[in-house]
């Protein structure tokens, strides 16, 4: 196919009657499902171990989503053998033929994108709209990635030598890991697969362990696609032992990570150090954390504004490595600007993931919660609480109200720390310049924005402002595939550029072949 034809998946309209029951009607189909048992997969080989542990529901924390063995050391080495073993093989197959099982993965997908949003629904608390969106992005980077590797297929041009025939061809790396994480997980997870396995690799996937189960659907969905057994294998357990295991093991060519700053740097740490019979120096691909900010200036449109840093700062309860959790304000209309934020702030509706009003669902697990909720209590001594401030009574999930405080100084915690949660900082700005420099002064550099109508100060923001990934007179978040390659700076990773028209090469090593031609007589 032509890689030019690539077109984003329409996100769902759940106004229109016929999308919001077929929503309906999969809540149902996978609340049918619930409670089951999920074996790892070597090899195409079922593991059901002896110890189990459960993925439960964080709007209803009584409810199990689902089981999966507790996997160990051992099961990482065996996966990784396998997949070692396997890459002998799926390495010789052709380009057509490797991105053919993506296409028809892409295409499953589509025909049941309901029912994959309503495991996300139910595993981490994902409204309607959020998991319709990490749905799409995943049949995104299906699709994708399976026209980018056939685009790579193709021989690049070299500078012509006389006397000789030369060219570039890509080879894939070997067996990888992939660890994802679980804001996204499905997405994330669906992209770091696909782009290992589509160029060739073969890969060994440790998912979290706050969502197992919506892995254990992809790992299906990629077998009924027609992938070999032992192309994707999957370990689930604790990223201590079997996370650790699978990094350090001398047979990973390369990881592939997406997940905090602290697990991100321990990941790099353990790759760099070449264990006993190591061939090559592992490859690891980081997407980390951020601490993103978005910048309202005197000359901005305050509604557009404000209706862009809620829906950054709150869009999946702010469990983004792009959310706005910093909100950097000009003086000049810090109070009007405050004023329009917390009116929007408070109209959000808290509820159920599974109830289509609810604008804002639960935090993903118990320990996310305790988290947020430490954070807010950092944030009282730090700042003054606007609104929010709690976790909302009368409910046995882990439900937090969205909450803002303002009056934060630039070096506060709230102003430099990733709190993964419904926590808003506002922070005063002296004016356009004094903004930009607030918003260079963290460790990150992933995501950002600039709100005005003021084109010099745009092109200003565009030279100085950070951060992989910028955004100006729109909200930081919600890149798409293929229009906004995603990835940032400093500590937010290593600017893999997910979606993008160099990603792949992240999975590829190029080989340069030159023949030496008789002339002929």
């Amino acid at each position: 196919m032509d890689p030019g034809a690539f077109r984003n998946e329409p996100l769902t309209d759940f106004t229109r009657p016929a999308e919001r029951a077929a929503m309906e009607a999969a809540l149902a189909t996978v609340a049918s499902q619930l409670g089951h048992d999920y074996p790892m997969v070597i090899g195409g080989e079922r593991l059901r171990g002896t110890t189990l542990t459960a993925s439960t529901n964080p709007a209803n924390p009584s409810q199990v989503v689902g089981r999966v063995p507790a996997g160990t050391a051992q099961d990482a080495d065996r996966a990784i053998h396998t997949a070692t073993q396997t890459f002998a093989t799926w390495k010789q197959t052709t380009p057509e033929e490797r991105s053919a099982v993506l296409f028809r993965a892409a295409d499953t997908m589509r025909r049941q994108k309901h029912e994959f949003s309503a495991w996300m629904v139910y595993e981490v608390g994902k409204t309607w709209p959020e998991a319709d969106a990490d749905t799409a992005e995943a049949i995104d980077f299906l699709d994708f990635y399976a026209r980018e590797n056939l685009r790579y297929a193709a021989p690049p041009p070299l500078t012509p030598i006389p006397g000789e025939r030369n060219r570039l061809v890509y080879l894939p790396l070997g067996a990888g890991v992939v660890i994802p994480p679980w804001n996204f997980p499905l997405a994330i997870l669906t992209g770091m697969t696909a782009a290992a396995i589509v160029t060739g690799n073969t890969a060994v996937v440790k998912p979290s362990s706050d969502a197992p189960i919506i892995a254990a659907q992809l790992v299906a969905l990629l077998e009924s696609s027609g992938l070999p057994p032992g192309v994707v294998n999957f370990v689930t357990g604790e990223g201590a032992e079997v996370g650790e295991a699978l990094v350090q093991h001398p047979l990973t060519r390369f990881v592939s990570f997406t997940g905090s700053k602290g697990v991100g740097l321990r990941v790099n740490e353990v790759a760099s150090k070449p264990q006993p019979g190591q061939r090559w120096i592992k490859r690891v691909v980081a997407e980390m954390g951020g601490k993103d900010a978005i910048i309202v200036d005197r000359e901005a449109d305050l509604d557009a504004a404000a209706q862009g840093v809620v829906a950054s700062a709150y869009g999946f309860q702010g469990q983004k490595c792009s959310a706005c959790s910093r909100v950097i304000v000009d003086e000049a209309v810090h109070e009007a600007f405050v004023a329009k934020l917390k009116a929007r702030t408070e109209a959000l509706r808290v509820g159920a993931p599974t109830d289509p009003a609810s604008d804002v669902g639960p935090v993903a697990s118990e320990r996310q919660m305790k988290k947020v909720l430490e954070y807010i209590e950092v944030g009282r001594s730090e700042g003054t609480l606007l609104t929010g401030g709690q976790r909302l009574a009368g409910r046995d999930g882990y439900f937090v109200a969205p909450t803002i405080f303002t009056g934060i100084d630039t070096r506060a915690r709230l102003a430099q720390e990733e709190i993964f949660g419904p926590v808003l900082a506002v922070i005063k700005a002296r004016d356009f310049d004094d903004a930009l420099r607030i918003a260079n002064d963290t460790e990150f550099g992933l995501t950002g924005a600039v709100y005005t109508k003021n084109a010099d100060k745009i092109r200003k923001a565009e030279r100085e402002f950070f951060v992989g990934n910028l955004y100006i007179n729109r909200k930081c978040t919600g890149a798409l595939v293929g229009g906004h390659p995603f990835g940032g700076f400093n500590m937010s990773g290593t600017d893999s550029k997910a979606g993008g028209r160099d990603y792949l090469l992240l999975f590829l090593q190029a080989q340069a072949i030159s023949e030496k031609v008789t002339p002929q007589p």
